[in-house]
């Protein structure tokens, strides 16, 4: 009787694992237009609804940086489950891990996936800076540099 307890837990247990093996994907977030190679670019991962903007850096899924090489930058995520994902770059000129302002306008450059431009009447938001990771997938972010 012992025996065939154990072995039922052993089945459990081992049906637990089959369904946590859920496929996983790679994003790789690339940024080719730097203005110079002065510090890092901060990449921020975000997937939920209301994330970003986030100026202060505290709703991320996942965030990194990476030095840069001849005004450019690259980071890739892995393990990611299928979902909705937004970016959000900064040329962390300083490496301060924070937007640096000018006035109200940020000093350093700064990006999302799926914006050319940033403005009063185009500002970022998850819903129109998401995009679905059901592949392995490759971006190119525009970075913005708003003052001198």
């Amino acid at each position: 009787m012992k025996k065939v307890f154990i072995i039922v837990i052993a089945i459990i247990l081992m049906s637990f694992n089959f369904h946590n093996n859920e496929e996983s994907y790679s994003l790789t977030i690339t940024e080719k237009d730097l203005r110079n190679s002065k510090g890092v670019v901060q990449f921020a991962l975000y997937n939920k609804e209301g994330s970003i903007p986030d100026e202060k850096y505290k709703k991320y899924y996942k965030i990194d940086s990476v030095a840069i090489n001849d005004k450019s930058a690259t980071i890739t995520f892995n393990g990611l489950p299928k979902g909705r994902y937004a970016i959000n770059i900064l040329h962390d000129e300083n490496k301060n891990g924070k937007v640096d302002k000018k006035f109200i306008l940020p000093k350093e450059g700064i990006g999302f996936s799926n914006y050319e431009s940033i403005g009063m009447s185009n500002r970022p938001k998850f819903s129109k800076a998401s995009f679905e990771v059901s592949y392995n997938i490759k971006k190119v972010i525009t970075i913005i540099y708003m003052s001198s």
